[in-house]
């Protein structure tokens, strides 16, 4: 049975760690798409004699981008997940253990959901919620 468990684990951690990778390479997306739309909306409400102010531009979208960086949550987040899979092999009782990890994990995460309002990386935040809710499960079984 324990067998069973670890292998289910190691799958639910799996799909956490692919929607991460999406994640990762959606970020830096995020931040070029916002200044693109930042910029097409201003220029849409403003008569197109007036200038644009690329300095104040500038300073919105390094505001923007400050205010939704999430690569500290990334790392953190691959850093819980290494550190849940290495937890598995251990011949201790790790159960406390690694319920501790997965609320770290969805510390982490929910940070990451509420920092960006990304379409794709809210789709990965709830798949990777669902499979921390999954572990979290199969953890209670664990000693």
């Amino acid at each position: 049975e324990g067998s069973i468990l670890k292998r289910d684990m190691e799958k639910q951690i799996s799909k956490i760690e692919n929607n991460l990778i999406i994640i990762e390479e959606r970020a830096p997306v995020v931040v070029i798409e916002y200044k693109e739309k930042l910029r097409s909306r201003i220029k849409e409400l403003l008569s197109k004699e007036v200038s644009l102010d690329d300095d104040r531009l500038n300073y919105e979208i390094a505001f923007f981008a400050d205010k939704s960086d999430i690569n500290e949550e990334i790392v953190r987040l691959k850093s819980h997940s290494n550190q849940f899979l290495n937890s598995l092999d251990s011949n201790e009782p790790v159960g406390r253990k690694l319920d501790f990890i997965l609320q770290e994990m969805n510390r982490e995460v929910n940070t990451i959901g509420s920092k960006s309002d990304d379409v794709i990386i809210s789709n990965c935040v709830v798949n990777i919620k669902s499979e921390l809710e999954k572990t979290r499960e199969q953890v209670q079984n664990v000693e």
